[in-house]
């Protein structure tokens, strides 16, 4: 039935979990709530006809994950043993789900569980969070959401990917407005349930400055200022790992003494006062995406897997962190992905292939594929390059189609989300595999203090309780 209050949702839930006290959930038929009820929760949270039932959706959501084991966590505890080399030989995959997010989030929990992998970390970047319209309370509550639905217990991790700063308001009289953007943004993530977020300086890399120092100045010492705010607003015993970047994805790769340029000065900067970085960020030769060939396929990419393997060394060894990460790779070829654990990277960051298996299945139906890319080119016919070809223009573009299509993309027929859901599953499996992270599960128990923090209880969700309660 339509809800059209907070009132009406509990209403309709009644019989499967209570709330005690306020802010206690009691599951009263487990079993039906993660089988059944879970599923309308999802979509109340992220369709909900009004604000105040999105909010509480969410609440139930995260609060109903504690009392099942799926604790969003840091995983600042696995990185920090990584760092001391008490374990090693694995890549950790960061999956950025863009659309279909509940049916691809569960794909992904799936294959963890068949293969038992714990090290294992969902993440969206400042810029999708716009074009997917997926802000973090919704983000981590859908992938709290698909953990219940798989029956999956431990800790999750959620991070926020490329909180970048953009340097044309940077460096104009707008700065202090863009870095509040990010403080607010870190500030959402970490109420939302983040325990990870990869702050992105390196846009301000000033190549024109004499000297390694001086061209990372600006780029350090802004890490140390967002990291300083992220390290104040820290839930109780959480400890949210960081991530820094010293070279900005597509552009020149990056050196040994760039990253200890970085490095050096971000330490300076904060001393012993709090843990610095867990994982460094570099360039290797990859874009965001790929290089799209005329015919809309991809032009293969040369990774200078040597330069990986060598700052990862460095970033452990000289500054005890996991190591570095490499960003656009999920579009490599399939026999590449052994070679990341081969140089011990310690984080891949994987988004547009998946997005591509979206929109290419076989099951996908095709009008609904027209009329998005119909849209396309009138929407963002401003994009299309001088000499774009349709099939590049679209390539390029469609990731932009999540957000006006969103709810269309999470009602797609029962059996085309199971297809392309069966077809992901195997895909993470595949990349779980070749990453090396099977069998993590328990690794990651034993490194992470997974400590669960409750929800802020959404005013809207009170109000209700207590008209209830006077009857």
């Amino acid at each position: 039935m339509p809800l059209h209050s907070v009132a009406d949702l509990l209403h309709r839930d009644r019989g499967v979990y209570g709330i005690q006290n306020g802010n206690t959930l009691i599951l009263k038929n487990g079993r039906k709530f993660c089988e059944q009820t879970i599923d309308l929760l999802v979509h109340d949270a992220v369709f909900g006809e009004t604000e105040d039932i999105r909010d509480v959706a969410r609440w139930l959501i995260r609060r109903a994950g504690l009392e099942l084991h799926v604790v969003p966590a840091s995983i600042q505890g696995l990185y920090e043993a990584r760092g001391r080399k008490e374990c090693g030989g694995f890549t950790v995959p960061a999956i950025n789900i863009r659309g279909l997010t509940y049916d691809v989030a569960r794909a992904v929990i799936r294959a963890a569980q068949r293969l038992k992998v714990g090290a294992f970390i969902f993440e969206l970047a400042r810029t999708e969070i716009n074009y997917t319209d997926q802000r973090p309370g919704e983000y981590a509550a859908v992938m709290v959401a698909a953990a219940i639905r798989e029956a999956f217990e431990g800790p999750i991790f959620i991070q926020g990917d490329h909180y970048q700063v953009k340097a044309k308001k940077f460096f104009t009289k707008d700065r202090e407005t863009e870095l509040q953007a990010i403080r607010d943004l870190c500030q959402e993530s970490v109420e939302a349930g983040y325990g990870n977020i990869d702050i992105d300086t390196s846009t301000l890399v000033d190549l024109s400055r004499r000297g390694v120092r001086e061209q990372q100045r600006i780029n350090f010492e802004t890490s140390v200022s967002l990291a300083t705010f992220v390290r104040s607003i820290e839930p109780p015993g959480v400890t949210v790992s960081l991530g820094g970047e010293i070279g900005e994805v597509g552009k020149q790769n990056s050196t040994e003494e760039e990253l200890r340029a970085y490095m050096d000065g971000f330490l300076e900067l904060v001393g012993q006062k709090w843990p610095g970085l867990s994982k460094l960020s570099i360039q290797t030769g990859t874009s965001h995406g790929g290089v799209v060939l005329p015919d809309g396929t991809l032009a293969q990419v040369a990774i200078d897997f040597d330069t990986l393997q060598k700052l990862s060394a460095v970033a452990r060894e000289g500054y005890g962190m996991a190591g570095a990460v490499q960003h656009g790779a999920s579009t490599l070829p399939a026999d590449a992905f052994h070679k990341f654990v081969e140089c011990e990277t310690a984080e891949v960051h994987l988004a547009t292939e998946f997005q591509n298996m979206v929109y290419e299945n076989p099951e996908f139906p095709q009008d609904f594929k027209e009329e998005i890319y119909k849209y396309l080119r009138k929407a963002f016919a401003e994009e299309r390059g001088a000499a774009d070809t349709d099939e590049q223009f679209i390539y390029k573009t469609r990731k932009k189609a999540f957000a006006p299509f969103k709810k269309k993309f999470w009602e797609l027929p029962s059996a085309v989300r199971t297809k392309i859901g069966l077809d992901l599953e195997n895909k993470f499996a595949f990349l779980f595999e070749k990453l090396k992270v099977t069998e993590t599960a328990e690794l990651v128990r034993k490194q992470v203090r997974a400590v669960p923090v409750l929800p802020a209880i959404p005013p809207a969700l009170t109000v209700a309780l207590q008209k209830a309660a006077a009857g």
